[in-house]
């Protein structure tokens, strides 16, 4: 296994200077030897001047926030992360990688939840390159792999939780979007860790039951829906009365038998619970009429 290890490389100013010079010099030579008919001179500086020539080749820009990966004759020699202006060895193969973050959205997948029914799910993923030899060597493309990884992991994701929570505190893909998210962003650093790939953050941006059953879960979101608000009346509803009848006992306002009390309390709840506005009927008579 490679590990990134970081490659001083020369200053690129300083070199270019120094095979800047050259040229002069050696035309200064070449005169000489010509004047002193020394062919053995003039030969050096032809050599010279041909390695200078081949040294230009090794000057290499890195710009902000990317990395050049240098292999000398298929060997990894190192990295440079400095930004500047450098001067390698002028048979080095440099290789740019990027250190920027980047992010994609993966497309929609259609795969079963937990309760095997079809959803369809998409997700972002924010993601960038924290080791450049692992990047470069260890993978054929570490962008390909990252993308395919990240897929992998969303349907792994997917079948592992329900659409929806039916019991109290259960995690749902819909409903713990927090959790999901953290655990989507857990599973795909542990598989792309290998490709030397940091998962900044991972979130689920689309998520629906497939259309062939779309409607019949809606129908049935709406009905827990129902449920559970006419819970919530019946409760209340079952409050209203207790107070109401503490209150009449406690203010002697009037004396009620059990069989008006269950009556009072069946129109009460009638009222309270109704979906619709009750119409009073006004009694006339006594209480027992």
């Amino acid at each position: 296994m490679l590990q990134e290890k970081e490659l001083k490389p020369l200053p690129g100013g300083l070199m270019l200077g120094l095979l800047l010079i050259v040229p002069v010099l050696l035309i200064l030579v070449v005169i000489w030897a010509v004047a002193a008919e020394n062919g053995y001179a003039i030969l050096a500086a032809i050599v010279v001047f041909a390695v200078d020539m081949i040294c230009l080749a090794g000057f290499a820009v890195v710009n902000p926030n990317e990395a050049k990966v240098v292999q000398l004759f298929g060997v990894y020699q190192g990295t440079i992360k400095t930004q500047g202006f450098w001067w390698v060895n002028p048979f080095t193969r440099r290789r740019r990688v990027s250190l920027r973050v980047r992010n994609f959205e993966s497309s929609k997948l259609k795969v079963n939840d937990q309760d095997g029914n079809p959803i369809e799910i998409a997700s972002v993923i924010v993601w960038r390159v924290i080791e450049t030899a692992e990047a470069v060597f260890h993978v054929d493309d570490y962008e390909h792999y990252v993308h395919v990884q990240s897929e992998s992991a969303v349907r792994t994701l997917a079948t592992s939780y329900p659409y929806d929570a039916h019991i109290e505190g259960q995690m749902s893909l819909r409903m713990s979007v927090n959790e999901i998210a953290h655990r989507l962003r857990d599973e795909i650093h542990e598989r792309v860790a290998t490709a030397g790939v940091e998962i900044i953050e991972a979130r689920i941006t689309h998520l629906s039951y497939a259309p062939e059953i779309a409607s019949v879960m809606l129908r049935r979101q709406q009905a827990n829906a129902i449920i559970a608000a006419r819970s919530k009346i019946v409760e209340g509803a079952v409050g209203m009365v207790e107070m109401a009848l503490e209150l009449l006992s406690a203010k002697h306002v009037v004396e009620l038998d059990e069989e008006r009390k269950a009556t009072m309390v069946s129109n009460l709840l009638v009222v309270l619970c109704s979906d619709r506005d009750a119409q009073p009927i006004v009694n006339a008579g006594t209480l027992y009429q």
